[in-house]
């Protein structure tokens, strides 16, 4: 469920210990007895939320079986089509590693775009969020690294580039999975690791490697024996989120360093004329190469913004009673067994607020932000990800393009600064 927040129960029971706040984050808390008040007269609409919960629950469910059903007869549902993975001229290598992946059926994205790549045309790709392009793009650069017989020795054959960390890590992940059968070697390098180990990795030999823009620039000014000469392949994905992180002068200088005898392949979620000025120079001024050029889109009208039998809703909430219902709400939810949240914040400094406030009242919870180092940030969201209960507070940006499975509930504590924020965290975080 999508939603903003709406009121919910607290206990009025007094503790027998009562705990002073620090100082820090007393401000925060509203008097006591108000607060109770506040949460008594909300009662009843969080007996509403309740039921509706359980209603949409139920509903999530059986749509689910539904696509089950229709997944395992061949049929094509929302973004799913009737081609079967099995029907790919593929490795048995890769195709045995999909079967492990438990797909069958490819996307629209999928059947749209891997032919061309298999083939090795350049592509430009319109795919949102939850689409599959992942997938789309990773099982062609494998099969390109096992067809060309690529060895350490022969250095680095692919490379994609992601926005985020996460992202990337995500993206290793997938790849890791996808190349369960194959002897080509597999990295990644971002920023907040240790940039020393990364070269020494590079050096061995990395053939499918997995960047952010910053971190790559790095290692291609500066990492001596780092072979690059022969990359065949490089997969640029939401080419709009890197140049909205300002990667724009990062890519140009990778692009001046990469050779230009090369399959390039780039993602974007949305087509604004910057991206389209990013994609003439990502494929180059070559004639007859930006006649060739690709593009691959999947059809809006076919394409729901969100997902199909998602409960979404709001809550217009006085400003001093919203830290109130956001406390409520949790407490709920972590007494419920099996039910993951996830709670979005407008700044990394909202969420390290809350999350200091929450776990001070006993509400557990992980937090994901900016400010983080690296390490902390990946080991909280493979955490989360596994955990099949939780709760996670990240900000807007921290969160973009990650793929957590099973969430229940997604909170809007601030409102997003766009809508396109919005339909993101309804496509990638609730159950399909």
């Amino acid at each position: 469920a999508a939603m903003y927040l709406s009121p919910c129960n607290l206990s009025s029971e007094p503790s027998e210990n009562p705990v002073a706040l620090p100082e820090s984050i007393h401000h925060a808390v509203c008097d006591e007895e108000e607060g109770i008040q506040g949460i008594e007269e909300g009662r009843r609409e969080e007996e509403e939320m309740e039921e509706i919960g359980k209603v949409g629950k139920r509903k999530r469910k059986e749509e689910k079986g539904k696509k089950e059903k229709k997944r395992h007869k061949g049929k094509a549902g929302g973004i799913l089509t009737n081609k079967l993975f099995s029907e790919l001229a593929i490795s048995e290598l890769t195709a045995k590693a999909v079967r492990e992946m438990n797909y069958t059926h490819l996307t629209q994205i999928q059947a749209r775009s891997i032919p061309h790549l298999m083939l090795g045309s350049d592509v430009l790709g319109s795919a949102r969020t939850g689409s599959g392009k992942t997938l789309a793009f990773l099982i062609p650069a494998v099969e390109l690294l096992h067809k060309a017989r690529f060895a350490p020795r022969n250095g680095t054959g692919v490379v994609a580039v992601c926005p985020t960390r996460e992202l990337a890590m995500q993206t290793h992940n997938v790849a890791k999975e996808l190349m369960k059968y194959h002897s080509q070697t597999l990295g990644y390098v971002i920023g907040g690791t240790n940039m020393r180990s990364e070269a020494t990795q590079l050096v061995e030999g990395v053939n499918l490697l997995v960047a952010t823009p910053g971190r790559l620039l790095d290692h291609l000014r500066s990492t001596s024996g780092f072979n690059y000469k022969g990359l065949q392949c490089l997969i640029i994905d939401e080419a709009d989120h890197i140049l909205e992180q300002n990667f724009e002068e990062d890519m140009k200088q990778i692009f001046k360093r990469l050779p230009r005898d090369r399959q390039t392949v780039l993602f974007s979620a949305t087509q604004t004329k910057r991206v389209e000025d990013f994609a003439n120079l990502t494929f180059g001024k070559n004639e007859e190469r930006q006649r060739k050029l690709v593009y691959v889109g999947v059809d809006d009208s076919e394409f729901k913004p969100t997902v199909e039998g998602l409960q979404q809703g709001y809550c217009v909430i006085p400003s001093e009673e919203r830290f109130l219902v956001l406390y409520a709400f949790l407490r709920k939810m972590q007494l419920k067994q099996k039910v993951k949240v996830m709670v979005f914040f407008s700044s990394c400094s909202s969420v390290k607020f809350h999350a200091e406030l929450l776990n001070f009242l006993g509400i557990e919870c992980y937090d994901i932000h900016g400010q983080l180092k690296q390490q902390k940030r990946t080991t909280t969201f493979f955490r989360f990800s596994k955990e099949e209960k939780g709760i996670l507070l990240c900000t807007n940006v921290a969160a973009r393009g990650l793929d957590i499975p099973d969430v229940d509930y997604i909170v809007q504590f601030d409102p997003p600064d766009d809508p396109k924020d919005y339909i993101h965290k309804s496509r990638s975080y609730c159950p399909r």
